[in-house]
């Protein structure tokens, strides 16, 4: 019995590694073109929405990167690009700079201020609605 349970837990993390992996590309848009070590880079050009997590593994990044998926032509749109920290061992510049606790989305404007910080995951429309509450979002749609 439990060589059963255990090759059915293989099998089911088998098929959700591959899945994963083969729903990266519908995200591929939102992804920075080039390496980012610094997030100075992007202010003024971009809207960053920084997902943390304790791994790739975690339920709450799973369903953060599908919720995304679903709005990827609406995040674009707003000139959002998306950087995933999955590695809390690995102490990088970004979680030394904002902290997070286990799962976390952080939202930073052109401005490179902090607009939305949430501990749970938030869908792709949700997030459209508090850029466009943004002032910046605001004077682009005016323009």
């Amino acid at each position: 019995m439990k060589s059963v349970f255990a090759i059915v837990l293989l099998v089911f993390f088998t098929f959700s590694a591959h899945a994963q992996t083969t729903e990266a590309p519908r995200l591929a848009p939102l992804l920075p073109n080039s390496e980012w070590s610094d997030l100075s880079q992007f202010l003024w050009k971009k809207r960053v929405l920084i997902i943390f997590s304790d791994g790739e593994g975690d339920p709450r990044f799973i369903e953060q990167m599908s919720r995304l998926e679903d709005r990827v032509k609406d995040l674009v749109e707003r000139d959002v690009v998306l950087l995933t920290d999955t590695n809390p061992e690995a102490k990088s510049a970004l979680r030394e700079k904002f902290r997070p606790r286990g799962f976390t989305l952080v939202l930073l404007g052109k401005d490179g201020n902090i607009y939305l910080r949430k501990p749970l995951p938030w869908s792709g429309r949700e997030i459209s609605r508090s850029i466009d509450k943004m002032p910046l979002r605001r004077e682009e749609l005016r323009n």
